[in-house]
């Protein structure tokens, strides 16, 4: 019988028809993904870069990333380039790599950790991964257990809460003091810790606050953990970029005491981001992590995962035995440089104060005394304004655990930073307070 028209179907074509009808969801703001995507970096960086003024002349200064490459100072060693082009034109790594890497690759991977450790590593201990963040991504997942927690540092890398809010493991945050080089607050480390608690997290060097921690202090955070029964997830992807007072240590060294899970990469140490090549380190000579089959649970989830790049894995061993130390040398002069020019002209600013002098990754934490400054409501309506009216950016500290503190990069080419720096002042000082 012919259709009158009236009928509210729709044709099967019809891709119009109602919501009904389809059976899959529509993300909404309390969903896990939804949550953890708005906690990340990348978020609030795009959120900042839409609020600069497209009709404006000057170029955008970017102070709120981690990625220098963006500056031609910040160049990778040619020894790495090399490295990449020999590895490609072998041939020899066009095919897919075995799941957690490449043999030879985690062997130099190995014996490069092992140079700073009282004992060796061997190629098992390591498992490659597509960046540190694939290897976040793992550690958190491994972790995630119910009614497990897991204890972060505040301030800290949002990566981290991202993934545990997606994997729906609870956090636990302990304070860093910036009065104290924003060391770790270990008696709230112990308050907060109980039956449940599977690990703590330690950044060092730190992203965000650029410290670098003593031997002492690493020393009593792998005591306390050992007492608490947690192992210790140590992310180092800023290793050896430590250019004040305070050499680098691995938490590795004190392996013996607490099981160490290393978290690294050449991203950084190499300024390489892109290349996207990381990896996981069980430093446990005791062998907990095997008892416990940590171990096991980390190779079964690298088994449903993607891997690195196998060109790039190929590549590693000739990048760490051929890049010369003349080159890491000059990176560390450049960053501890930047850092002093940062340093210097921020305590020259009114409304920020520095409360550490950074030494050694890329970043600077600086608090806002809005009390100086007229109109701004917190640190997020400070940054986005501060990128409107400067076009500079900067990472507000809302987005790092830290209300009404900003994260500055100083990873950047030194007129470029200072230009900022200028602007940063400027605003300032338009926005401040008029004295009664």
């Amino acid at each position: 019988m012919a259709n009158n028209g009236s009928s509210s179907r729709r044709g099967d074509g019809d891709v119009g028809a109602t919501p009904s009808r389809w059976h899959f969801f529509r993300p909404t703001a309390g969903t896990p993904l939804a949550a953890a995507g708005s906690m990340s970096i990348r978020s609030v960086l795009n959120r900042l870069n839409s609020s600069v003024d497209a009709s404006g002349t000057r170029p955008v200064v970017p102070l709120g990333h981690g990625d220098p490459t963006s500056s031609a100072c910040f160049r990778t060693a040619p020894e790495a380039e090399d490295a990449v082009v020999d590895a490609l034109r072998s041939r020899k790594h066009n095919g897919y790599s075995p799941t957690v890497g490449v043999p030879q690759a985690r062997s130099a991977i190995a014996e490069y950790l092992s140079r700073d450790l009282p004992y060796e590593l061997s190629p098992d201990d390591i498992y490659l991964t597509s960046g540190c963040v694939q290897a976040i991504e793992i550690m958190i997942s491994v972790l995630a257990q119910p009614g497990a927690n897991i204890l972060l540092p505040r301030p800290g890398f949002p990566m981290y809460e991202s993934r545990t809010t997606f994997s729906e493991l609870e956090v636990r945050y302990f304070d860093l003091v910036p009065e104290r080089g924003w060391e770790a607050d270990l008696e709230s480390v112990k308050a907060i810790a109980d039956e449940n608690t599977v690990a703590m997290l330690i950044i060092n060097p730190s992203n965000p606050c650029g410290s670098v921690y003593s031997h002492d202090h690493l020393a009593q955070i792998a005591e306390t953990a050992g007492e608490l029964g947690i192992l210790i997830i140590a992310d180092e992807v800023y290793d050896h970029l430590a250019f004040g007072s305070k050499p680098f240590i691995p938490m590795g060294v004190f392996g013996k005491t607490v099981p160490v899970i290393t978290l690294g990469a050449i991203s950084k140490r190499w300024l390489v981001p892109g290349w996207r090549l990381g990896w996981i380190a069980t430093c446990d000579p005791n062998g907990i992590l095997k008892e416990t089959k940590i171990d096991q649970s980390i190779q079964n989830y690298i088994n449903i995962t993607s891997d690195p790049a196998t060109f790039i894995q190929g590549a590693v061993p000739q990048i760490i035995a051929n890049t010369k130390e003349e080159y890491f040398n000059k990176i560390l002069d450049l960053l501890r440089n930047s850092a002093d020019l940062c340093y210097g002209k921020i305590k020259d600013i009114r409304g920020i104060t520095c409360p550490h002098k950074p030494e050694g990754s890329m970043f600077v934490m600086a608090k806002l005394d809005l009390s100086f400054l007229d109109g701004f409501s917190d640190d997020i309506d400070f940054c986005c304004r501060l990128a409107k009216e400067e076009s500079v950016i900067v990472l507000p500290g809302t987005a790092l655990g830290m209300k009404d503190w900003v994260r500055i990069t100083f990873a950047i080419d030194l007129p470029s930073l200072e230009d900022g720096l200028e602007r940063l002042k400027s605003f300032c000082e338009r926005h401040a307070k008029v004295k009664a």
